[in-house]
This record gives structure tokens, C-alpha cells and sequence, in this order.
């Protein structure tokens, strides 16, 4: 809840999270989105259209655990770190924020928000699994 707090949302807002592979992710992108290529995250926009002010659901953010653990060892953190990460990036494409289509000033709005909102995550202690919880760099 704290990056769906920080960026106002209600308090019965609703988030799908799943986790897949590759093999997943890479069917949902080129179905849905028309790229023939695993990614890292998708989102799905629950609150787009003629109805979607009728729910509480947010959407669905998609992370692939293949492309984040990958991503995790070339960047050096934990793949825990990484997954985090991704959610919150997921989560503001699901609130408006865009930086593939809206052009420099609003991926530049983007990256400050990501940054601001990591911070949070830091502070708070969710970017690191605690001792004996699973494995990973710390």
C-alpha cells in the first residue's frame, strides 16, 4: 500500500499482481501488445473505458521473474530489488504515468517519480527480503 498511498489512491484500490516466466510475459506482450519478445513488466489498466469507474481495481501489473532475476545480476542487486522495482514501475504506468508514447518531458516525469517513490520503498525497509526469508545478494 505504500506506493498506492503515495500516489493518493484510494484505500480500497484493488492491484492484480502476478508473476510469470518468460515464456508467459513473452506471449502476453506480443498478444496484447504486439511485440514477439519477453519483457520485464505489462500493466493492464482495469479503470480504462465506459466502466472502468464502476471498480475498485486498479489493474493488473504483470512481472516477469526470468527478465527480473537477469536484470537483477547485470544491475548487482537482489532480484528481490529488482521485482520491487518493477512493480512500482508497473503501478505508475497504471496510474497515468507513460514514458514509451508521451514523449521526453513525461518519461523525464516518470524517472523523477520512480526515484521519489524508491525512496519510500527504501525507507521503509520493502526493497530487502529480511534474514532467513529466502535468497538473494543482500
Amino acid at each position: 500500500m505504500t506506493i498506492l498511498n503515495a500516489l493518493g489512491c484510494p484505500e480500497n484500490t484493488e492491484l492484480s499482481i502476478s508473476i510469470v516466466g518468460d515464456r508467459a510475459i513473452h506471449r502476453l506482450n506480443r498478444e496484447y501488445l504486439g511485440k514477439d519478445r519477453p519483457t520485464n513488466v505489462i500493466s493492464f489498466s482495469l479503470q480504462e473505458g465506459a466502466f472502468g469507474h464502476l471498480s475498485p481495481a486498479l489493474g493488473d501489473v504483470v512481472i516477469s521473474a526470468d527478465t527480473a532475476a537477469r536484470e537483477a545480476e547485470a544491475a548487482e542487486v537482489s532480484s528481490w530489488e529488482r521485482v520491487a522495482f518493477l512493480l512500482l514501475h508497473g503501478i505508475l504506468h497504471l496510474t497515468g504515468y507513460d514514458h514509451e508514447r508521451s514523449g521526453e518531458a513525461e518519461a523525464r516525469r516518470m524517472v523523477k517519480k520512480e526515484k521519489e517513490l524508491y525512496t519510500l520503498l527504501v525507507e521503509a525497509g520493502l526493497t530487502k527480503i529480511s534474514e532467513g526469508a529466502g535468497s538473494g545478494r543482500r
